[in-house]
């Protein structure tokens, strides 16, 4: 590829990033204007599987795109998943009811699955591996600002056009990606001829599923200890089990445990999950914390996370440019789970009359953890990962992230249920907390939640300790020999 080529695949790859990052903050701004224009008189109560539908069929291809890319080159993968997202887009936009649109959601997801991950995968083919940490850095900008905008751009069409847009907006960067993909990229194939291991696939796919299953219906349709979310958990662990089995008897496994062979990637993929644990308990308990305490519209808690955004821009970009410069990346990511683990304990110390600028205050350190974390995680396990293995390394990280705030969710969820109900009057459980409470009983009811919410940030705090504890024994040593390169031909004449 020439220079000129690069340049132009490169803006493909932050516009497709864009897109990514966009879908997952933009839908729930306009979630009240779907429900009450498509189904007002259920539609509410459907509302949570627009969410659901994109994250399950997401989730459950992600492990198969790395294996694609590795297979058949990531150019071929790359186009499939940005086109496959971009008819979802479009039926989305033309959808007629709510089933109809939670069913294009999930063609939406099989294709939103691999625009982050097989994104990652081209880039790191694109950019040589000394300057994945500045790309890196340029991931934690479009990630901070993506926080931002997506809620804002909701609003907008909302208000001022219609909630369709929102998808809309999708066909014209898409098509320019597919556009410039097809013409400038040249990465050919991916080199392996072997059997892909569809059975292992699916049953990662499935757990993975269940999981998200059990993180969205426990506690809400079903409490944490009914008959249905134990018997549910149960079988995941079984899907899960089976999966590892798989994974070591199969001829060509879709996640070869031979990677962790490498200490780097023991280390970082175990990292991964940790840091998708502590995001569920910062970001999505900071929102809670601020509609069910503070009393913020939910349309208006969203901007309340504009300093972390700041904050993952700045760190990101300034340790991107200095690790692209030739620091050792060890101490960023140390720093990183320091600030988020710092963060996660002044939260724990929040009250019903916090200043606002403390609030903000305290998120703006912990996204300035979390933009030094993230991107140079990934940097890590893509440096460390042979050629042939580039693709399944990098879905990985994102898989284990996604699990990882799966798990989060769930748990912290069970935490703050477990410590609210601790404060309540006997008899009462903290489910009940969502519906109107009577005024004279509601100062004890805030308490009640307050402290539960100390407690998931405490525990948060941890779990990010123990990470800054796992981010020590990282070894940044060199990768694993490079794959042998192909014969060539020599003239003798």
């Amino acid at each position: 590829m020439t220079e000129a080529q690069k340049r132009i695949a490169m803006v493909g790859v932050l516009l497709t990033l864009i897109l990514a990052v966009l879908d997952q903050n933009i839908v729930a701004t306009a979630s009240w204007s779907i429900v009450r224009e498509l189904d007002p008189v259920h539609g509410l109560e459907r509302l949570p599987w627009l969410v659901t539908a994109y994250s399950l069929a997401a989730t459950a291809a992600l492990p198969l795109y790395g294996k694609l890319c590795d297979v058949y080159g990531a150019k071929h993968v790359y186009l499939g998943a940005v086109g496959l997202f971009l008819a979802g887009s479009a039926l989305c936009a033309l959808a007629q009811d709510m089933g109809q649109l939670i069913a294009f959601r999930a063609v939406q997801g099989l294709g939103g699955g691999g625009l982050m991950s097989v994104t990652m995968i081209v880039a790191a083919h694109l950019t040589p591996p000394q300057q994945r940490a500045s790309a890196g850095g340029a991931g934690g900008l479009i990630a901070g600002l993506g926080l931002v905008a997506g809620p804002l751009l909701g609003g907008v069409f909302t208000d001022h056009a219609t909630w369709r847009w929102i998808f809309y907006l999708n066909l014209p960067i898409g098509l320019f990606v597919l556009v410039s993909a097809a013409i400038a990229i040249r990465l050919g194939d991916g080199g392996l001829r072997h059997r892909i291991d569809y059975p292992g696939a699916a049953l990662i796919a499935a757990a993975a599923c269940l999981l998200l299953l059990v993180v969205e219906w426990g506690g809400k349709t079903y409490a944490w200890d009914s008959a249905t979310i134990l018997s549910l958990t149960g079988l995941d662990v079984v899907l899960f089990a089976a999966f590892a089995w798989r994974q070591l008897t199969a001829a060509e496994p879709i996640l070869p445990f031979s990677m962790f062979r490498h200490p780097t990637l023991r280390i970082a993929l175990p990292l991964q999950l940790l840091t998708g644990l502590g995001m569920a308990g910062g970001i999505f308990y900071t929102v809670i914390y601020l509609q069910a305490v503070a009393g913020v519209k939910a349309t208006d808690s969203g901007l309340y996370l504009i300093p972390m955004a700041i904050g993952m821009v700045v760190s990101g970009t300034i340790s991107g440019l200095l690790i692209g410069r030739g620091r050792d990346t060890k101490p960023f990511l140390i720093a990183g789970m320091a600030c988020v683990t710092a963060a996660m304990v002044l939260l724990s110390r929040l009250e019903t009359a916090t200043s606002s600028w403390t609030l903000r205050l305290d998120l703006f350190v912990m996204g300035v953890g979390f933009g030094m974390v993230l991107g140079i995680v990934v940097m890590l396990v893509q440096n460390s990962a042979p050629r042939s293995q580039l693709g399944v390394a990098t879905t990985s990280i994102r898989f284990v992230q996604v699990l990882g705030s799966a798990l989060g969710t769930a748990i912290f969820g069970i935490v703050l249920n477990r410590a609210t109900e601790s404060h309540l009057p006997p008899g009462t459980r903290a489910g009940s907390l969502a519906r109107a409470v009577p005024p004279e009983t509601r100062e004890r009811v805030v308490d009640a939640l307050l402290s539960g919410v100390h407690v998931v940030f405490l525990s948060a705090a941890g779990v990010m300790a123990l990470a800054v504890l796992l981010a020590a024994f990282l070894r940044t040593s060199p990768a694993l020999p490079a794959d042998p390169p192909a014969p060539q031909l020599v003239d003798l004449r």
